[in-house]
C-alpha cells in the first residue's frame, strides 16, 4: 500500500474489545455498516509462544475488510516478532494497544502502562514498523493519570516512529470509563500530527457523531455505543436515528444468535458458548433507550453516562430493558425456540 494512512481516513470503526469484540458481534456490526474492525486484544508474548487461543482470536469474517489484529505487550522485540507472525495471518493492519486499562494487563507493564514511558512507547512502535509493511494503528489514552496528561507527546512520538493512524480514547487510564471523554484533548493531539486520528469516547447518537467530527478527527471508534445498539453504525452513516420496533430488536438479537451459532457450533459445547456470549451481550442491549435530539440537547453530559430511565407499561419493552438474570433466561429461551 503506497499510502498506508488512506486505510484509516473517514472511517466509522468498531473498537477492539475483549469479549464484546468476538467475531459474531463484529459481523453484526459490519451488517449495520461498521467500516473498520479488529480482533480482540492478543498478547504478543503468547503469539510468539504459539498459543492456540491466540490463533482462534486471529480468525476473521469473510466480510471483514479492512480487518486488523490488535497486539499488546511491553517488549519491543516481542511485539515486533508477534507482528511478523500475525501479518502472515491475512490481516490488513496492526493495532498496537497502549490503551487497555485492565488491572491484569497494566500490572504486567502492557496496555495503558506503556503510556507512562513515552520513550518505551516510541521504541515499540519503531520495532513493529521495522518488522512489518502493513499499516500500523496506535491506540492511546490521554494519559495514565489525570494529573499527567501526555497525549500530545505520545501522539507525536507514535507518528515519528512509524504509526499510520492514531486511535485516541479521551480518558486517562485512571478514569477508566467514568466521566465524559475529553474531546478537547483529542482535538489538540489531532492538530499536532499529520496522520489520521480516530476519536473514541461517548459516541451514541448521530448528534454525538456530528459534534465530535468538529474536533478535527478523521473518523471515530465506537465501543459501548456499539454494544448497546449495533445499528448505531447505520445511523452515523445515514445521518438519521433509527428507532427499531420491539419486533426489529428481536430480529437483531436473532441475527447475532445465528452468527454466534455458526461460529461456535450448534453442538452441546458450542451452544454453551453461544449462550454465555448472548447473555453477556444482553447486559448491554438492555440499556438501549430511544433518545431523541431533544434528549441529547438537554442532557448534562454524555447520554452514555446517564442512568437510563425506567420503562414501564409495555411487558415486551420491560423484558428487553430488564437487568434481571431471570429475564435474560426468558429471552434466551425465546430466541432458541
Amino acid at each position: 500500500m503506497k499510502n498506508k494512512t488512506e486505510l484509516f481516513k473517514n472511517k466509522i470503526a468498531l473498537a477492539p474489545m475483549a469479549t464484546g469484540g468476538n467475531l459474531p458481534y463484529r459481523r453484526l456490526c459490519r451488517h449495520f455498516g461498521a467500516q473498520l474492525t479488529c480482533s480482540e486484544m492478543i498478547l504478543a508474548h503468547k503469539v510468539v509462544k504459539g498459543s492456540k487461543r491466540e490463533d482462534v482470536l486471529l480468525r476473521k469474517g469473510d466480510d471483514e475488510y479492512p480487518y486488523g489484529v490488535q497486539l499488546a505487550g511491553k517488549k519491543p522485540d516481542v511485539m515486533a516478532e508477534a507482528a511478523r507472525i500475525v501479518a502472515d495471518s491475512g490481516c490488513d493492519y496492526i493495532d498496537l494497544n497502549f490503551g487497555c486499562p485492565i488491572d491484569l494487563i497494566v500490572r504486567k507493564g502492557s496496555g495503558a502502562a506503556v503510556l507512562k514511558s513515552v520513550t518505551k512507547l516510541g521504541r515499540i512502535v519503531e520495532a513493529v514498523r521495522e518488522a512489518v509493511d502493513l499499516p500500523i494503528l496506535v491506540k492511546l489514552r490521554t494519559g495514565y493519570h489525570r494529573d499527567k496528561i501526555n497525549i500530545e507527546k505520545t501522539a507525536v512520538v507514535a507518528e515519528e516512529n512509524g504509526a499510520d493512524c492514531l486511535s485516541i480514547h479521551g480518558r486517562t487510564r485512571e478514569q477508566r470509563y467514568r466521566k465524559d471523554a475529553d474531546w478537547s484533548l483529542i482535538a489538540r493531539a489531532a492538530e499536532l500530527v499529520n496522520i489520521p486520528v480516530l476519536g473514541n469516547g461517548d459516541i451514541f447518537t448521530v448528534w454525538d457523531y456530528q459534534a465530535k467530527l468538529s474536533c478535527g478527527v478523521s473518523g471515530v471508534v465506537l465501543a459501548r455505543g456499539a454494544l448497546i445498539k449495533p445499528w448505531v453504525f447505520q445511523e452515523l452513516i445515514t445521518g438519521e436515528p433509527w428507532y427499531p420496533s420491539v419486533e426489529e430488536r428481536w430480529q437483531v438479537m436473532a441475527k447475532y444468535f445465528e452468527y454466534a451459532k455458526e461460529y461456535f457450533g450448534d453442538d452441546e459445547k458450542g451452544m454453551e458458548r453461544v449462550k454465555r456470549f448472548f447473555i453477556w451481550h444482553l447486559g448491554f442491549w438492555n440499556r438501549y433507550r430511544p433518545y431523541t435530539e431533544d434528549d441529547y440537547n438537554s442532557a448534562e453530559g454524555s447520554l452514555l453516562q446517564m442512568r437510563a430511565e425506567e420503562i414501564t407499561g409495555d411487558p415486551e419493552l420491560e423484558l428487553l430493558a430488564s437487568e434481571d438474570p431471570d429475564d435474560f433466561e426468558v429471552i434466551w429461551d425465546r430466541i432458541t425456540q
